[in-house]
């Protein structure tokens, strides 16, 4: 069957946290970008627990424009789970992530939907260039992204993030997948089916600061790679075993060298501390690892919701999902 994009509705998912100053920005140049597609449209701006104004305003452009719709979720969540919220109230049968920050142009959804014409099940964007980012945070990413691909066995896109479109039959797959440490470029990957890349260039910051420090950089990756390999526990197995063969070798040296020379006396109090400490940071990493994965059980375990939504503001919601944000059961 032919696809086109004129006959279905795309549902554009954009989380929000303090985008209260760029909001109106990003819905007005979405709309722009939406509109030579000639399809019906929804805007979903998934506040999530912003401190500013940023709820405010995504309330006014809702009552202005009847395609918005506002999810205010209870607290803070974080981006990813924000963005599962946006799915599980998506009703269209194409959804777009993007960030509202307009770092990406949603001019290129119209790129996508080509793509997803000619029978693409995801549209993804691929970096070219990165404006308005230091060069330690490129490296940075070039080096995460380059690792997770020997890590893991899905083949997840270099260079690229959130910002996608997708089918329905991918977004309910999605939405299927609940677990807490979310990494969600990776869990679309995993889904498979016909994935394309759009080239771009992505944009500087329209305003605001970026939402993503260090820290919570460090943590995305933490989640990345422990909810795609097992490959750390594994190297702390292998380096376990070096570790008892190297002690192993050297117990053999020190009886043949007794052997050999009875009164010999081996001196090394510096060393024996050193090769002590060594160890015990080598025991305590690979504890660290292992508390990794059994803390991320333990999450699991609990079921607790991704997310809770306070209230929803704009269209008349008929979309799957529930506030407490497990899909509902088939």
């Amino acid at each position: 069957m032919k696809r086109d994009i004129r006959s279905v509705l795309l549902s554009v998912v954009a989380p929000c946290y303090n985008e209260a100053e760029g909001l109106p920005e990003f819905v007005r140049q979405t709309t722009l970008a939406l509109a030579p597609l000639g399809c019906r449209h929804e805007i979903l701006l998934v506040n999530d627990g912003s401190r500013d104004d940023t709820l405010r305003v995504a309330q006014e452009l809702a009552a202005a424009n009847p395609a918005v719709r506002v999810v205010n979720l209870l607290r803070n969540f974080g981006h990813q789970a924000a963005v599962t919220a946006g799915l599980d109230l998506a009703r269209g049968e194409v959804v777009v992530l993007i960030d509202s920050d307009l770092q990406d142009p949603p001019e290129l959804i119209v790129q996508m939907a080509v793509e997803w014409e000619k029978g693409a099940d995801v549209a993804y964007g691929k970096r070219r260039r990165r404006d308005g980012e230091t060069g330690l945070k490129l490296l940075t990413a070039g080096i995460f992204y380059r690792v997770l691909r020997h890590l893991t066995k899905t083949s997840i896109p270099e260079d690229t993030g959130d910002f996608r479109l997708m089918d329905r039959k991918v977004v309910d797959a999605l939405r299927g997948m609940r677990e807490h440490h979310r990494f969600i470029r990776g869990m679309v990957a995993w889904i498979g089916g016909v994935q394309v890349p759009v080239y771009y260039d992505r944009r500087a910051r329209f305003a605001g600061a970026t939402k993503y420090p260090w820290a919570k950089m460090i943590s995305f990756a933490i989640d990345a790679i422990t909810s795609f390999s097992v490959v750390p526990l594994r190297l702390v197995t292998y380096l376990a075993l070096m570790i008892i063969v190297g002690a192993l070798m050297s117990t053999l040296l020190v009886f043949v060298v007794k052997l050999i020379n009875p009164g010999y006396f081996i001196p090394g109090f510096a060393a024996t501390m050193i090769t002590i400490i060594f160890f015990g940071g080598v025991q305590l990493l690979a504890l660290g690892v292992i508390g990794e994965y059994i803390g991320r059980m333990y999450e699991a375990v609990k079921a607790r919701p991704l997310y809770i939504v306070e209230s929803v503001h704009g269209a008349e919601v008929s979309a799957p999902g529930n506030a407490a944000g497990v899909p509902p059961v088939a």
